[in-house]
């Protein structure tokens, strides 16, 4: 499942290439989607801006329109040039937004839904389920002091189950949960309970430092998926040694 950074980097170039832009076509195999689009069309509208909210994309409309979608396993985003092959199947496409010079397609997207005034909905600012999220560790003010409340709620769980919990803190999946443990070696069977306060806030700014520089460069994993081969600390087997 594509995590925090992913769709953090997805959303940076749809907004790029189609923020300030006319909507020329959409076009959908989503009955729900195609419902409001029958009631409210999208073919004129502006695309505001895209963003991410932990592991949520969402497009805004003009008109209090907002689109948001989440990949799961084996949902992604591509942009083409208007015109461009695609480079998957037609039969995998879910929706299309077109502007004049770009065709941003949604492929094999399991949830995607309209929210907002233009949905016949009232609370624009309050997308379901976005906010029941947790923190979003790559929010330009990530709040540290909320997260570390939403953990402690959770004491009796240990670190790498709450980790993956998006209504604690948004943006960690299975890599990062291994790689920001590992980091700071703590092992992910721990108790809540057994970490102090000082380890809970650098696993944190740990995990933070970590989705935020994989947005600018190609990160390389340090025990993902790595079971059996030698730590990249101390060379042993992983990885009694760095991280009891």
């Amino acid at each position: 499942m594509p995590e925090g950074d992913t769709i953090f980097r997805a959303a940076r170039t749809l907004d790029r290439a189609l923020a300030g832009k006319i909507v020329t076509r959409f076009e959908t195999v989503l009955p729900k989607l195609a419902r409001v689009d029958d009631q409210t069309p999208l073919r004129g509208r502006k695309v505001e801006r895209v963003t991410s909210s932990g592991k949520h994309l969402i497009i805004e409309f003009s008109g209090e329109l907002f689109l948001r979608t989440h990949l799961r396993m084996n949902g992604s985003w591509h942009l083409y040039r208007t015109g461009e092959r695609w480079r998957k199947r037609r039969d995998d496409m879910r929706l299309v937004i077109a502007t004049e010079d770009f065709e941003a397609v949604g492929f094999n997207i399991p949830v995607a839904e309209f929210d907002g005034v233009g949905a016949g909905f009232s609370r624009p600012d309050r997308l379901k389920p976005v906010h029941t999220l947790g923190p979003d560790l790559l929010a330009e003010q990530f709040d540290a002091d909320e997260t570390l409340r939403r953990l402690r709620e959770r004491e009796t769980a240990e670190i790498g189950e709450v980790l993956l919990n998006q209504h604690v803190v948004a943006g960690i999946g299975n890599i990062y949960k291994s790689e920001v443990l590992f980091e700071c070696e703590v092992s992910p069977f721990k108790k809540v309970s057994e970490l102090d306060e000082e380890t809970l806030r650098r696993i944190m700014k740990k995990g933070r430092a970590m989705l935020q520089r994989s947005t600018r460069e190609r990160p390389r994993w340090s025990v993902y998926q790595r079971g059996g081969q030698p730590c990249r600390k101390c060379g042993t087997a992983m990885c009694p040694k760095c991280q009891k």
